[in-house]
């Protein structure tokens, strides 16, 4: 039986540490950056201008460790695991936060491409890394975001190896679901996006190839912890990558309807 994402999240409290892809299928997943209220507006606008990459599914309250995505969650613990960023470092990494939360803190929630794993795994389409059980490899590109005031940065993609034949079936399903960053960015050559080494990611774990397999690229809800390194950002809270809040929120709440073309 699969553990409800309440399960989880009650887990993760506990001290389970694990990578997040393929728990809970069906509820949406969902990347965290929390910035002091200085820097909220900027980040506000650098997720408005880079909608691709960072898809904000919820802003919270100023100080507030609540979101309407996980009733009764709290965002300081109930992730596996975190990152803390101070003047644009990681200065540590850990499964709780709350010691460290800040009242003049605003948590942004960004949608995450775990969320449409789900819908595309059901329609036959493999995972590699679900399958390896490993995390999902990311990568910094050498295409750059959009700036916003204070903040700048390249943008962050994930890969998954999918069988060329069904590159356009996972491409399609991705594509419905923009809120949790929609269809791939690019498919084929690495060297196009900047990626020297496609076995070395920036982020997450190298995923094996299967005979046939091309790599896909989507736009990551990692592009704000690069944004948060280029800009200096002097202190955030932020998941780590491919370590994030399972919510309550089906993931079908944010599948685009396809109009009746009758």
């Amino acid at each position: 039986m699969t553990d409800s994402p309440a399960d989880l999240r009650s887990a993760f409290r506990s001290g389970r540490v694990t990578p997040t892809a393929g728990l809970a299928p069906g509820f949406a997943q969902t990347n965290l950056i929390a910035v002091p209220e200085d820097w909220a507006y900027d980040v506000l606008l650098f997720t408005q201008r880079n909608p691709k990459p960072c898809p904000v599914l919820d802003v919270g309250d100023v100080g507030s460790r609540k979101t309407m995505l996980a009733p009764g969650a709290d965002i300081t613990t109930d992730l596996p695991l975190y990152r803390v960023w101070k003047d644009g470092e990681l200065a540590d990494e850990t499964a709780d936060v709350s010691g460290l939360w800040r009242d003049d803190l605003v948590a942004f929630h960004i949608g995450c491409s775990f969320t449409f794993e789900h819908p595309v795994a059901a329609a036959g389409v493999p995972l590699r890394h679900v399958e390896q059980g490993s995390n999902v490899p990311m990568y910094v590109t050498n295409r750059e975001c959009r700036p916003a005031g204070r903040m700048s940065g390249p943008m962050v993609v994930s890969m998954r190896p999918v069988p060329e034949h069904q590159v356009a079936l996972a491409a399609s399903i991705s594509a419905r679901m923009p809120a949790v960053h929609g269809g791939p960015v690019h498919i084929g050559d690495p060297a196009e996006l900047g990626i020297a080494d496609v076995a070395a990611p920036d982020f997450g774990d190298p995923v094996n190839f299967e005979p046939g397999d091309v790599p896909v690229f989507w736009a990551c809800g990692v592009t704000p912890q690069a944004a948060a390194m280029a800009s200096r950002l002097p202190f955030a809270i932020t998941h780590a990558p491919g370590y994030m809040l399972i919510t309550d929120t089906p993931d079908s709440e944010y599948v685009l309807e396809v109009p009746d073309a009758r």
